[in-house]
């Protein structure tokens, strides 16, 4: 660990595919942090009127919008994957929106007495240093693992062939790129139990005062 922060009320979480990032997560929120998902604020702008979607549209055109007025998921992420110019470009409309959706939360929660505020980040790293969150946070927390772990969980869990895994884990930052982010990095291999697991983060949430 970093030195301690001073005032720890905005704790960045992130880790690749598989890490197990949403499950350290919800044992924070079980310890009582206030647990802010950037996926579900993501999925938020970019549902039907959603407040992405106009960008959206006359960024990509209208063959990216579902009839529901919501993003075609499968056709966009086809078109990230194969094109990491658009990718850029459709994170340079989400990422900031979600940043300001998750900026309100925290307030709505700081208002109501919240010690702790965990934003789940899975991009953190992919934002860059001068991206929406890094005036935000006081903390990162990284849940990191070896890559076979990852390949091997997510695998297990989602029926993947081993190549896609691998494709997905090869357009996401590298484990260096997110360590070099941490504040705190808890391992999370594929030989700890989910009682280790669980101790390193009570002893990580007391780090932060919770």
């Amino acid at each position: 660990m970093r030195r301690k922060p001073s005032r720890p009320l905005r704790v960045g979480l992130t880790g690749g595919i598989g890490s197990g990032k949403s499950t350290v997560g919800q044992m924070l929120a079980a310890l009582g942090a206030c647990l802010i998902d950037a996926d579900q604020i993501s999925r938020e702008v970019t549902g039907p009127q959603g407040a992405a979607m106009a960008a959206i549209r006359s960024t990509f055109g209208a063959e990216y919008v579902d009839a529901c007025g919501a993003l075609d998921r499968a056709r966009m992420r086809q078109l990230a994957f194969s094109q990491p110019q658009a990718r850029a470009r459709l994170e340079g409309i989400i990422h900031p929106l979600v940043a300001a959706h998750g900026d309100s939360r925290a307030q709505q929660a700081l208002a109501a007495g919240a010690g702790l505020i965990v934003h789940d980040i899975p991009l953190l790293a992919e934002s860059g240093p001068s991206g929406p969150w890094a005036r935000r946070l006081d903390a990162v927390v990284v849940v990191d693992c070896l890559a076979e772990t990852q390949i091997e969980r997510v695998m297990r869990r989602s029926g993947l062939a081993r190549e896609q895994v691998q494709g997905i884990i090869a357009s996401q930052a590298s484990r260096s790129a997110r360590r070099a982010l941490a504040d705190v990095v808890l391992a999370n291999e594929a030989d700890g139990t989910l009682q280790q697991l669980q101790a390193e983060v009570r002893q990580m949430a007391r780090w932060f005062g919770l």
